[in-house]
């Protein structure tokens, strides 16, 4: 606990190191001896000191000349991506842009690791989160203990360095070569991620179902995992003769090998070192109990790179193993297998529960059964066979090729069984992401749960005390009586999130999406980039919204609704609203399938048409007849009560315009907030527009740096002179307007 309060002061605040003076306090009521209270003590201080020298924040970045990749890359359509340490020692994330395909060819055929390129390297321009709830680079970045990100564009390849490490990652390289050659494609992914902790290859459809049933630690190399090739490892060597002192040192040689080949997760290198601690105490007459090899695994992996604390593997790795350890009492309530199964699954979940909503917005409620079925199907079952078949492959590829014709449609099933069941509604819990003080509260009640359960104290206070912060977030957003606007940061197209007061109603108004443009096949990225996936989904997860009452597509452009197709694969839809003629346009066409597919009512809206509310007046004001051309007939919803005036004009340009301020003088005049038409394109904003509408403030939705040059300077003239505010997604982050019950109107950017 000392190293660990260290540590997170040394990274966050030297103020947590107030907490040495209650943790003293606290050894001297459980009456620890003062000497040892105060070494413990001193030892947190030391550590703070040491991991303030290594804190890549501290560290002052220099010119870099030259890169050694690390084993930790990919190579992914015209770019490698992945850590580096440059000539200086520091660590860097790369992104390094691959010259031709013949360069792509050469460096897919090789192992970087170790390779040195001597380059020329600038820092990426800083861009804004998507949201608050987006993936942060720089957090993944400090969690690898690297000083920033550099992109490269121009490379020569000047050595290899050979070390110890690098040799190791070559041979990892090879097996996955090897399984890539002699594996049927189907079962190439499962091997590569059971046998060498690769998941590159894993098809996202799957990668969906395992989360969906929490079972995804099973399609990584796990503790358990480890455990068995140890346990498997010391039976042949005592089988084949070997002594048992003889068997357990060389395990202890070949545990950290393994670890390498494994690709060196932390669960992998958690399970390893317990392992090699309770080996090396036991051949030396002082065995310890698992407990202890625990904390001394853990204090090692924080002394060696202190950073890895921010990375969730870590987390979640540590504190299932502690649960498990520390849980071994609560065994005795189940007498049964499948009892004692269950509580031990039940153990994990919870305590890993308030880690898991933190990070992923979500957790499985299926995962308790789930797990009690697959758990021994992969540990016992499917990893033996997989590391069966990779011997035979080594020995006799044309036995394994007959073994396949076998085993293929067998695993295919289950596949297709897992995918079944993953299809189910309502396996996920999806609250809205709590604040770190919650995740503090949970597992304070959690812990209490599990110590009055241990006590056999009153089970009906115990649950009280774990179900009363979990039933507090999942009304969280029923009790806002506030309405939440948010423009996302979805680069260069729109995407609005509207949350009602109590959550009455959510509405969206577009989804964003990508402009594709055709490109040479080397350079085709292996995981398509997808906004709504990637960037309006994880929104809408983060806030617990798990239902889209309405969602209005203002009209057929790719930049406004290609990404509608995966929020609808993710969240429940209730009715989509289009203008009229655009639905058979031909872009619309994947989203048409998905939409026939969900069976979700898709309706036409024109002038004076309304959206229900309680809340609001929520009314289209455009268009005006039902002749699709485009921009000028895109959707415009007025939202307004006796406080707020918002108008959502999607791309509507100057024409519509003129009509929309003919139209509606009055409701135009005074908006509150106005999404500028266009992404501020100088075809819209017109002068007249702008004075008639006069925002307090305008939202620009643009995409950072884009190719358009977007907004024009001609509107930011006109804003200027019209002395009207304006921020822009692309440069502000997801810009978000909360309006009070008694009308206060508060504006944050993220």
């Amino acid at each position: 606990m000392s190293i660990l309060l260290a540590t997170i002061a040394a990274f966050e605040s030297t103020w947590l190191l107030f907490f040495f003076v209650i943790l003293f306090y606290w050894f001297l009521y459980k009456q620890i001896p003062i000497l040892l209270s105060s070494s413990i003590i001193a030892i947190g201080i030391c550590t703070f000191f040491l991991v303030e020298l290594v804190n890549p924040e501290n560290i002052t970045k220099n010119d870099v000349n030259t890169i050694t990749w690390t084993d930790n890359y990919r190579i992914n359509g015209g770019f490698i991506r992945g850590f580096a340490a440059s000539d200086s020692g520091q660590k860097w994330y790369v992104q390094l842009k691959i010259s031709d395909e013949q360069d792509k060819v050469f460096f897919s055929n090789y192992s970087l690791t170790g390779w040195e390129l001597q380059v020329k390297a600038n820092s990426p321009l800083d861009q804004p989160l998507a949201h608050r709830y987006a993936f942060d680079m720089e957090s993944y970045i400090k969690s690898h203990g690297a000083v920033g990100q550099l992109n490269i564009d121009e490379y020569e390849l000047v050595s290899k360095k050979y070390s110890f490490r690098v040799y190791m990652a070559e041979q990892r390289y090879r097996i996955k070569q090897h399984i890539q050659r002699t594996f049927p494609n189907s079962l190439q992914a499962e091997a590569e991620a059971l046998l060498i902790g690769s998941r590159e290859s894993m098809p996202p459809e799957l990668q969906d179902a395992y989360q969906t049933l929490g079972i995804t630690h099973l399609f990584a190399i796990s503790g358990l995992h480890v455990a068995l090739v140890v346990l498997l490892l010391h039976e042949v060597l005592i089988r084949l003769g070997v002594r048992r002192k003889t068997a357990n040192w060389l395990l202890i040689i070949v545990l950290p090998l393994y670890g390498l080949i494994a690709g060196g997760a932390p669960s992998v290198w958690r399970a390893v070192s317990v392992t090699e601690i309770l080996l090396i105490s036991g051949l030396f007459k002082k065995k310890l109990v698992i407990s202890d090899a625990f904390s001394y695994s853990f204090i090692g992996f924080l002394l060696y790179s202190p950073w890895i604390i921010y990375q969730v593997g870590f987390q979640l790795s540590y504190l299932a193993a502690f649960s498990l350890i520390f849980s071994a009492s609560m065994l005795k309530l189940g007498r049964s297998y499948i009892t004692q199964s269950f509580i031990l699954t039940a153990v994990c979940q919870l305590i890993v529960y308030p880690i898991l909503i933190y990070q992923f917005n979500e957790i499985s409620l299926s995962s308790f059964i789930a797990n009690l079925l697959f758990v021994p199907l992969f540990s016992f079952i499917v990893l033996p066979i997989n590391i069966i078949l990779l011997l035979i492959t080594f020995l006799s590829p044309s036995i394994c090729n007959l073994v396949f014709l076998f085993y293929e449609p067998i695993r295919l099933l289950l596949d297709d069984f897992i995918l079944y069941i993953g299809s189910f509604p309502y396996q996920v819990w999806n609250p809205i992401q709590p604040k770190v003080w919650y995740v503090v509260i949970a597992y304070v009640s959690v812990i209490t749960f599990f110590i009055l359960l241990e006590r056999m104290k009153s089970i009906k206070n115990g649950l009280l005390v774990l179900f009363t912060p979990i039933i507090l977030l999942q009304l969280a957003p029923y009790l806002d009586s506030s309405t939440r606007i948010t423009f996302l940061n979805v680069g260069q197209g729109d995407s609005i999130v509207i949350e009602m007061p109590y959550r009455e109603a959510v509405i969206m108004i577009d989804t964003g999406g990508v402009l594709r443009f055709d490109q040479e096949a080397w350079k085709e990225s292996n995981n398509k980039y997808e906004v709504g996936r990637q960037v309006v989904v994880p929104f809408l997860k983060g806030r617990g919204i798990r239902k889209i009452d309405t969602m209005v597509l203002s009209h057929a452009d790719a930049d406004h609704m290609e990404g509608a197709e995966e929020v609808l694969q993710e969240v429940k839809v209730g009715e989509i609203h289009i203008t009229p003629g655009s639905y058979e346009k031909a872009i619309m066409h994947d989203l048409r399938e998905e939409i026939n597919l969900k069976q979700i009512p898709v309706i036409e809206k024109f002038t004076g048409e309304r959206i229900e509310s309680s809340y609001y007046n929520l009314s289209y004001l455009y268009p005006m007849d039902n002749i699709y051309e485009g921009n000028n007939d895109s959707l415009v919803l007025s939202m307004s009560n006796d406080y707020f005036k918002g108008l959502f004009i999607g791309d509507l340009e100057r024409e519509g315009e003129i009509v929309l301020s003919s139209a509606y003088p009055d409701i135009l005049q005074d908006q509150t907030v106005l999404k500028l038409g266009h992404h501020g394109s100088k075809t819209s904003s017109t002068q007249t527009f702008l004075e008639v509408a006069n925002p307090h403030l305008a939202v620009i939705s643009a995409g950072f740096n884009n190719r358009y040059g977007h907004p024009h300077s001609e509107v930011l003239e006109r804003l200027h002179t019209l002395k009207i505010p304006f921020l822009q997604t692309g440069i502000d982050g997801a810009i978000e307007i909360i309006i009070s019950k008694e009308g206060e109107v508060t504006i944050s950017t993220h």
